[in-house]
């Protein structure tokens, strides 16, 4: 039997349903932003399902949650977020990354993926409440992990105490190298 939209919504016909799913669906993808550093999004038009799967196998192993979700609602999702400068971007079949504990994580997996699906076309990035284009791809992917940049920070400040030591034991060194060429010397001419 078919209902009015109307009288549904009234009566918590299927209106209600869909009201209420997309009220889940919000709540959903404002729970994974809140723990998102950054969120791609990209175009998915064309895409076999068998690169989807496997899109979303390397994700998981790269800790990047992967949703596709109606646009409107991540709009909605989005507002007041530091993630609202992304909602240009969501026109069209849209796929969302979210990066949960490294900024680049995204945008590495779709720079190594696009390598192999031309398809998938990068629409742009949300990272700390600024919107990054899609040709800025290369430039989002090439920064470090967490680790990397650990150990950057860790070589920038042990070199400063490695020089320091090194010119305190360069006399000392200095000193046992004339030694040894004078010992050197001796030995020559006996």
């Amino acid at each position: 039997m078919w209902i009015c939209s109307a009288r549904a919504k009234t009566f918590g016909g299927r209106g209600a349903i869909k009201s209420r799913a997309k009220k889940a669906s919000v709540a959903l993808l404002s729970d994974i932003a809140s723990k998102a550093v950054s969120i791609a999004a990209a175009e998915y038009r064309g895409l076999k399902v068998s690169h989807m799967t496997a899109l979303r196998v390397a994700a998981r192993k790269n800790g990047v949650a992967l949703r596709v979700f109606r646009n409107t609602l991540a709009k909605r999702a989005f507002e007041g977020t530091q993630f609202a400068c992304l909602s240009e971007a969501l026109t069209g079949p849209i796929i969302l990354l979210f990066s949960q504990d490294e900024p680049g994580a995204a945008a590495r997996l779709l720079r190594d993926f696009i390598k192999t699906n031309e398809l998938l076309k990068v629409r742009g990035f949300a990272l700390e409440g600024k919107f990054i284009a899609a040709d800025q791809l290369q430039a989002v992917a090439s920064m470090p992990s967490r680790t990397e940049a650990l150990g950057q920070l860790a070589a920038v400040i042990q070199a400063p105490v490695t020089k320091l030591v090194r010119t305190f034991n360069e006399p000392v060194a200095q000193f046992v190298r004339v030694l040894a060429a004078i010992r050197d010397k001796k030995e020559q001419a006996a």
